[in-house]
């Protein structure tokens, strides 16, 4: 693979291919996205190690999550190791997950006419006789 399309257009696009994949996990999967980069990385640089691969593949995972997958394991870890530590952050905590508003009208209460406010006014009695004509103020 190398041999046929290892030109320099390819390695620009390859490179800005790699650059621009930041793991999202909504729509990515742990194991097919870091093989994906490990394979472009591999394509990229053969001389490269499988750790220093593993490392620069973490660092674009993104701050916090890449700081969490670090924290599980101590260096030199495997691949696997760090897939494992990855699907594990991603389904048990909230690190790497967006949030998405809840649209305001939803959560509000319904609004009220000025017409329903003059029906829900409580009718006001007098304490002594009950009747609405005249109020008792002791």
């Amino acid at each position: 693979m190398i041999t046929k399309w290892a030109n320099n257009s390819w390695r620009f696009n390859m490179k800005n291919v790699l650059e621009s994949a930041i793991f999202n996990s909504e729509k990515d999967k742990p194991l097919t996205w870091f093989f994906t980069q490990k394979d472009r990385l591999s394509a990229l640089q053969p001389d490269m190690s499988d750790t220093m691969i593993d490392m620069k593949i973490l660092r674009t995972c993104g701050g916090e999550l890449e700081h969490a997958i670090k924290c599980n394991y101590v260096e030199p870890c495997s691949t696997e190791d760090y897939i494992n530590a990855m699907e594990d952050i991603i389904t048990r905590k909230i690190i790497g997950k967006t949030w998405t508003r809840i649209p305001m009208e939803s959560k509000m209460v319904p609004k009220i006419s000025r017409e329903d406010r003059k029906l829900e006014r409580p009718v006001l009695k007098c304490h002594k006789c009950g009747s609405t004509s005249n109020l008792a103020n002791t």
